[in-house]
């Protein structure tokens, strides 16, 4: 709640707020999970609400006012619909189940498994979810939490190292 009232000016808007928070959040709350599928997106479609309350604060005259309850129900209302609209944009990847995990043959060999093992973990899982499982750049980059551009750097340094370690081994 600090963090709404750094938002507030005066001293008097922050006690109204404060008093505002204490006396609805619990009902903005159940509005919004009544509309979305989880405790958490409940959560931060209060927080989205308690926001657009004080961006209008001047809207609010009297806390316990019947007009200000259902001000405040309003927002929550669309705040919650606001965020079920943008979870169903969101882009899914399936889950497929029956992958359990890569299997990789056990190094030893003197092969591409035993030039994999030399590589950093990070480039390691990129070169794996590009070519072994086939994702695209963009979609193994999703995965790992990077950006496009920052995986299909570390792709190409990933491969330029792998390519060493097999030269290297094929001297010997």
């Amino acid at each position: 709640m600090l963090i709404y009232l750094q938002m507030l000016e005066s001293d008097a808007d922050r006690q109204r707020f404060e008093q505002l928070y204490h006396r609805y959040r619990r009902l903005m709350f159940y509005v919004a999970r009544q509309i979305l599928p989880s405790d958490e997106d409940a959560e931060d479609a209060v927080h989205e609400a308690f926001v657009a309350i004080i961006r209008h604060f001047e809207s609010v005259s009297d806390v316990s006012d019947s007009k200000t309850r259902a001000f405040v129900v309003l927002i929550a209302e669309r705040k919650a619909i606001d965020l079920l609209r943008r979870n169903a944009r969101r882009e899914t990847l399936p889950l497929e189940e029956d992958c359990v995990g890569i299997t990789i043959p056990p190094p030893g060999d003197g092969g591409l498994a035993d030039a994999m093992t030399k590589l950093k973990p990070r480039w390691r899982e990129l070169l794996l979810l590009r070519y072994y499982i086939g994702y695209s750049t963009r979609e193994a980059a999703q995965l790992l939490g990077m950006t496009p551009t920052a995986a299909h750097k570390e792709l190409t340094r990933a491969k330029t190292a792998l390519r060493a370690i097999l030269e290297e081994e094929g001297a010997e």
